[in-house]
């Protein structure tokens, strides 16, 4: 049975590979793959755009009607979400780990922490799509797996040099912090929808003044999170 969905042009997309017209099968192929390109392009651009309006549980019929497309080529681009999501947020992510490194590259970790925290808050705060990958979990997004691993070392590194430098407080660890930015991460878009796009700089400043080494504080009221579950408590963001 022949696959059609329309293009945004009107025509018809058979999917059956067969070429027409004056050259033949050999003449229609760099059509073919023109389109293809263009739909896909189309497709990314439709999901940032809808993923940044409605999060990445937005039904994805909405982004190929909203690229022009039918559900069938959306599919043969991208088979599963994760697919999706990969492609439409892997440059923003990669930017994510640029921010990492400018700021282990800092030789204040205090200051190297507090900027690269502005960094990821500034676009936790702008694209609704970015909040939601970074603050949970998503199986299967390639690019997610390298920069939640990037963003883990990185914040560990700097607790370290800080903890060195006497800037940052000796008991606070590594899991403390992504778990408090994910908290905190999650709650900027409903934050910045009732007030304003800035609001969220209190907050992570609140945040980053608990971990100081100085005033001396009191000791904190119960065990780190390990490693574990603070991955199992992400999963259950998604819940």
């Amino acid at each position: 049975m022949t696959d059609r969905t329309d293009h945004p042009n009107g025509t018809a997309d058979t999917g059956s590979g067969t070429g027409s017209g004056k050259g033949g099968a050999g003449a229609g192929a760099p059509v073919r793959r023109r389109d293809a390109r263009r739909n896909r392009d189309l497709l990314i651009d439709a999901a940032h755009e809808v993923f940044t309006e409605q999060g990445l549980s937005a039904p994805l019929d909405v982004i190929a009607r909203r690229a022009g497309v039918g559900n069938a080529t959306l599919y043969r681009h991208f088979p599963h979400r994760a697919a999706l999501v990969d492609a439409v947020f892997r440059d923003q992510l990669a930017g994510t780990m640029d921010a990492g490194e400018r700021a282990r590259s800092t030789d204040d970790a205090w200051t190297g922490l507090t900027g690269y925290l502005q960094a990821v808050f500034t676009v936790l705060a702008t694209d609704r799509g970015t909040n939601d990958l970074m603050t949970t979990h998503l199986e299967g997004v390639e690019s997610l797996e390298a920069v939640h691993a990037h963003n883990h070392r990185t914040v560990e590194l700097l607790l370290e040099r800080g903890r060195d430098q006497g800037t940052v407080r000796p008991d606070v660890t590594t899991e403390d912090v992504l778990f408090a930015l994910a908290a905190l991460g999650r709650a900027v878009p409903a934050l910045t929808t009732a007030t304003t796009a800035d609001a969220w700089h209190r907050p992570l400043a609140l945040l980053c003044d608990s971990l100081r080494a100085a005033p001396p504080s009191p000791p904190l009221p119960s065990p780190a999170l390990t490693p574990a579950q603070l991955d199992d408590t992400l999963h259950h963001f998604n819940r």
